[in-house]
C-alpha cells in the first residue's frame, strides 16, 4: 500500500519530467519570432493567420508561452535592412521570411539566429543554402522549387491557353536573384514552343505601367508572370493592368486568379506558411536549422478563372479544364 506522501511524490515527480514546448521555456525564457514578410499589412494577412494557427495547434499560443513581433516591407527592398536589425535589437530566438529578398536581407544581419523562409524562389540555385537536405548554416524552411524548370511548364500551359499567342512578355525582377535563372530556362522552353519572349525587368511597382506600355508597343500576345514577392504585393493592380490590356496572363499563385488574373500554376503559399511554423516548432524544441531539410512544395496547383477567359474571348480547352485542381467561374 502506497502512503499519501509517497504518492504525491511520485506525482509530483512524473509532472516535472513531461515533455516541455521548448528548452527556451525550461529556462523560462518566453520565445520571440520575428516574422518579416515582403508585403504590406493588407495583403500579408492571410499568411500571418496561417502561420499563427499553425502554432497554436503545435501547442504555441501568443500572450501565453510565445511572442511574435511582426514586421511587413511593403515592398519597399531599401527598408528591409532596417527592419531585420530592428528585430534582432529585440532578441528574437529565430527570424521567419516571407520571400527571397527578406531571406537575403536576414542572412546577411546575422549568422547565428536561425532564419525559416516561409516562401522562397529557389533557394538551392540563389545559394540562400547550398543543399536542400542539409542546408547546413542558419537557414532553413521552404522553396517554391529546386530549379527554375517551373517556368518552362508556366510558358507551355500558357500557349496552352492561348495557342496563337507567338510573343510573350514576361515580368521579371532583377533584384529577384533567381530570375536570372528563369529566364534561361523560359529561353529553352520558347525555342521548342516556338515563341519569341519579351522580357521586361521591373524592379518596382512605379515602374508596371511603363512595362505594360512596352507589351502593347511590341504587340504581345500574352503575358508571364515569374513568382516574386514584390509582384506578389501587386496581385491587385496585375489584373488590372493585364485586362486593359486585353493580356491574358499566367502566374504563381492562385491569389491573382482570385482577383480577376487569368490562370496560375504553382505551389499554395498558405500551405508554405504553414509548414514555415513546423520549423520554427522544431528550431524552438531545440533542432538545429542547418539539420532541418529545405521543404519543397509537394502539390501544385492549376487554377483558371473561366469568367476572365470569357472576357478575353478565349475558350480554355476542355482538356485544361479537367486537368484543372479549381475552376473559377
Amino acid at each position: 500500500m502506497i502512503d499519501r506522501r509517497t504518492f504525491v511524490g511520485a506525482v509530483a515527480g512524473a509532472v516535472l519530467t513531461l515533455p516541455l514546448p521548448s528548452g527556451a521555456q525550461q529556462s523560462g525564457k518566453v520565445p520571440r519570432i520575428g516574422y518579416f514578410v515582403h508585403s504590406n499589412a493588407e495583403l500579408g494577412q492571410r499568411f500571418l493567420a496561417a502561420f499563427r494557427q499553425e502554432l497554436r495547434e503545435r501547442g504555441w499560443v501568443e500572450g501565453q508561452n510565445i511572442v511574435v513581433e511582426v514586421r511587413f516591407g511593403d515592398g519597399m527592398v531599401d527598408r528591409f535592412p532596417a527592419l531585420i536589425a530592428e528585430l534582432i535589437g529585440l532578441n528574437v530566438d529565430v527570424i521567419v521570411t516571407g520571400s527571397s529578398a527578406t531571406t537575403w536581407a536576414a542572412k546577411g544581419a546575422t549568422k547565428s539566429i536561425p532564419i525559416v523562409m516561409a516562401a522562397s524562389a529557389d533557394a538551392l540555385g540563389e545559394g540562400l543554402v547550398t543543399n536542400l537536405a542539409h542546408p547546413g548554416g542558419n537557414v532553413t524552411g521552404m522553396t517554391f522549387l529546386a530549379g527554375p524548370e517551373i517556368a518552362g511548364k508556366q510558358l507551355q500551359l500558357l500557349k496552352e491557353m492561348v495557342p496563337t499567342a507567338s510573343r510573350v512578355a514576361v515580368l521579371m525582377n532583377p533584384t529577384n536573384r533567381s530570375h536570372a535563372a528563369f529566364a534561361r530556362e523560359l529561353k529553352v522552353a520558347a525555342r521548342s514552343l516556338g515563341t519569341q519572349l519579351q522580357v521586361l525587368e521591373v524592379p518596382s511597382p512605379d515602374q508596371l505601367d511603363n512595362a505594360f506600355a512596352a507589351m502593347s508597343r511590341e504587340r504581345a500576345a500574352a503575358l508571364l508572370v515569374l513568382t516574386d514577392g514584390m509582384f506578389f504585393g501587386q496581385r491587385r493592380q496585375l489584373p488590372d493592368l493585364a485586362a486593359r490590356g486585353g493580356l491574358p496572363a499566367l502566374y504563381s499563385q492562385r491569389e491573382f486568379v482570385e482577383l480577376g488574373g487569368l490562370a496560375s500554376y504553382g505551389p499554395s503559399i498558405v500551405d508554405m506558411f504553414r509548414r514555415a511554423a513546423t520549423h520554427v516548432d522544431k528550431i524552438l524544441k531545440g533542432a538545429k536549422p542547418g539539420d532541418l531539410p529545405v521543404e519543397q512544395p509537394t502539390k501544385f496547383e492549376l487554377v483558371i478563372n473561366v469568367k476572365t477567359a470569357k472576357t478575353l474571348g478565349l475558350t480554355i480547352p476542355q482538356s485544361l479544364l479537367l486537368r484543372a485542381d479549381e475552376v473559377i467561374q
